[in-house]
């Protein structure tokens, strides 16, 4: 990289800017001698700070001010989504009364060979004009929102739903639920379409 000399017009140009800043508050410095004392504050406007932390004796407990939220599961995700589709023909898909009209079985797949799959297989099932379908993923090892290691389990179970929210299978998805047991539990998901306009 060669260095440049700087025209007159950028000199100028600098000098305009630093003008206009302002120094930062002289901090201690550490290298100093321990005699000198950092001005502080107190000091410099005769005020002493608000302590912003309550007084916490060894022994005592520490108040809880807020509760962290609860680590959600990819069912309880899927249950709190809201309804998009008939309340009634929803109602009806969970008890397990609506068949699919058609299925994929991603058990077993990696996530390079599942994803252009369950792609191909709901744009195909869209054009056909089916409005029910299974995708079957495994139930994985068990998923432990709990667990402290964060390992990467029933990884298909996690990734189907946030694939069938992504372009370009999301403008055909109306709705996505876990299956009834009957069609697999909580290895599959019902894929609900939408109609072909």
């Amino acid at each position: 990289m060669t260095r440049r000399k700087i025209r007159p017009d950028e000199l100028d140009l600098w000098r305009q800017v630093a003008k206009t800043t302002q120094k930062l508050d002289k901090r201690p410095d550490p290298f100093a001698a321990k005699s000198e004392k950092p001005v502080t504050d107190t000091a410099r406007t005769g005020k002493t700070a608000p302590d912003t932390l309550p007084r916490f004796d060894i022994g005592a407990k520490s108040p809880r001010s807020e509760t962290l939220p609860t680590p959600r599961s990819t069912s309880q995700r899927l249950a709190q989504d809201p309804v998009r589709m008939d309340k009634k023909a929803h109602t009806r898909l969970k008890r397990g009364k609506l068949a699919p009209e058609a299925r994929i079985d991603l058990h077993g797949m990696t996530l390079d060979q599942a994803h252009p799959a369950l792609i191909r297989f709901v744009l195909t099932s869209y054009t056909r004009g089916l409005r029910l379908v299974l995708v079957i993923t495994g139930k994985g090892q068990r998923e432990d929102p709990y667990d402290p290691m964060p390992m990467r389990r029933g990884v298909l179970k996690q990734q189907v739903p946030v694939w069938l929210r992504m372009p370009p299978v999301a403008q055909a998805v109306l709705q996505v639920t876990e299956a009834h047991i009957r069609h697999g539990g909580s290895g599959a998901y019902y894929v609900y379409l939408r109609r072909d306009r």
